[in-house]
């Protein structure tokens, strides 16, 4: 299977290029600046381009069975609201005029509901991130409407970051709209076993037009 990866240098799109190269997946990983990416053997194929570009970026997609984009405007810009939104219909666009039919986005988790309401809108939700939680929130309902596309939604667990040092298990536990919690009511995954489970999902195929989300 040839996959095109978006966002492939940062911090979620690193490890699932990993991941993807691991199981042998034939990869063409794109992003802004690709001369961090390690190629090895002439794996994988960058790509440097700029996602605003539909028409260039529809060309680099095509040919590709499925686009994965962990796409992110950057969590220090304070434009990330509308230039997450105008970036992630740009793809949507660039991999329908690309001719691809599946298409696997990484959202976030302030979008799954606790008590029927939707974490990014507690009151407690860090004011820092909310900006971009409610775009991937928005970008969500976007993507409900979508009919062309075979598209999925990953949501990770809501503590996955940099200070979880768990590594890569190969385990985790599935769910849809709500949070996997552990058994001390917490509700975790380390990035490299968010990659294993987005990947599995490539593999699956158990989540087309939904959302899901995965932790321990």
């Amino acid at each position: 299977m040839k996959i095109a990866l978006i966002g492939a240098t940062g911090f979620v799109g690193s490890h699932l290029l990993e991941e993807l190269l691991k199981r042998n997946y034939e990869v063409t990983a794109i992003a802004r600046s690709v001369d961090k990416i390690p190629v090895n053997n002439g794996k994988p194929k960058t790509v440097s381009i700029d996602i605003s570009n539909e028409k260039d970026l529809a060309a680099t997609l095509k040919g590709n069975d499925l686009v994965l984009s962990a796409f992110n405007a950057g969590w220090s810009n304070p434009n990330i609201y509308k230039d997450f939104l105008a970036g992630s219909q740009t793809i949507q666009k660039a991999v329908k005029g690309a001719e691809v039919k599946r298409y696997i986005v990484i959202g976030g988790a302030g979008s799954l509901y606790i008590g029927g309401k939707q974490i990014v809108d507690g009151d407690d939700f860090p004011k820092e991130i909310k900006p971009g939680a409610t775009a991937a929130r928005d970008y969500l309902e976007i993507l409900k409407k979508e009919k062309e596309l075979d598209w999925t939604m990953f949501s990770p667990a809501i503590n996955m970051h940099q200070g979880i040092k768990t590594g890569r298990t190969g385990k985790y536990r599935l769910g849809t709209d709500e949070p996997v919690f552990d058994k001390d009511g917490e509700s975790v995954l380390s990035v490299e076993d968010l990659a294993v489970a987005v990947v599995d999902e490539i593999e699956n195929h158990k989540f087309s037009h939904q959302r899901f989300t995965a932790a321990y």
